[in-house]
């Protein structure tokens, strides 16, 4: 028995780092998870293991891509039979702009446009995409859970980082208002972020062992991850949640919109 039997949650960009931490903490929870890679459907692979095959699901989608979100969502209900938490946390980083990235900054007029476009698309545009196809089913329930995965507000100003920085500001905008939008209907929103630099494969190979072994590691999301995802979090949207601030005493962490989810 799991605190998440039963559940059904869509994870994008669940073939490695963030995505997959929290698609298989949600396995182990007994949660069925579908989850999403972009271009390597080999990243999924581990879900069709026998131990996981049952309650696994592995669906290659790229976010940024209107039509592959609501397959993804079609998919899910038809295999399923329903959807009750979607975790947007596929994205790409600023190692698209310069594999430099972490020791040398790349001001904002050296980028490739088609760069920022590519960024802005998958990380805006495609948790858009990916939540206005799974908020009419949840709806039609009257429950749900939506979590985006963002970053550190410090992070989203630092110098260097457009358009990764500018583009989880706006998924922070977007969270406040999305859940005031849905305040009564049962659909939550919250923000969880890992609370600093993360390894991932948003960090490039060649980046200084100094700096990589100062790294979270993505399993740092996981409690809060089951948290956001169970009936335990009912009444909680509008929130932002820091992993490595987060307790299970204390689980509510920061408001974010002012008057949702007190």
């Amino acid at each position: 028995m799991g605190v998440l039997d039963g559940k059904v949650a869509i994870v994008t960009g669940a073939g490695r780092g963030i995505g997959r931490a929290i698609a298989e903490a949600y396995l182990r929870e007994g949660a069925f998870v579908v989850g999403t890679a972009a271009r390597e459907k080999a990243e999924l692979d581990w879900l069709a293991e026998p131990q996981r095959s049952q309650r696994g699901l592995a669906h290659l989608a790229d976010v940024s891509d209107i039509a592959a979100c609501e397959r993804v969502v079609e998919q899910a209900l038809q295999h399923f039979g329903k959807v009750d938490v979607l975790v947007n946390n596929a994205g790409r980083g600023m190692k698209y702009v310069s594999p430099a990235f972490m020791t040398e900054p790349t001001r904002f007029w050296e980028i490739d446009p088609q760069v920022w476009q590519m960024i802005i698309e998958t990380n805006v545009n495609g948790t858009f995409y990916m939540t206005r196809a799974v908020v009419p089913h949840m709806l039609r329930q009257a429950t749900g859970s939506i979590i985006i995965v963002s970053m550190n507000y410090e992070t989203m100003k630092r110098r260097g980082f457009s358009p990764y920085g500018p583009s989880k500001a706006a998924l922070e905008s977007a969270s406040a208002i999305w859940a005031q939008e849905l305040a009564t209907s049962g659909v939550r929103v919250n923000i969880l972020l890992p609370g600093g630099a993360t390894n991932t494969g948003m960090i490039p190979a060649g980046t200084p062992s100094d700096i990589r072994s100062r790294l979270l590691q993505p399993e740092v999301v996981a409690a809060p991850a089951i948290f956001l995802a169970s009936d335990a979090s009912h009444a909680l949207t509008g929130r932002r949640l820091t992993a490595t601030e987060w307790s299970p005493s204390a689980p509510a962490g920061a408001a974010i919109v002012e008057g949702i989810g007190r």
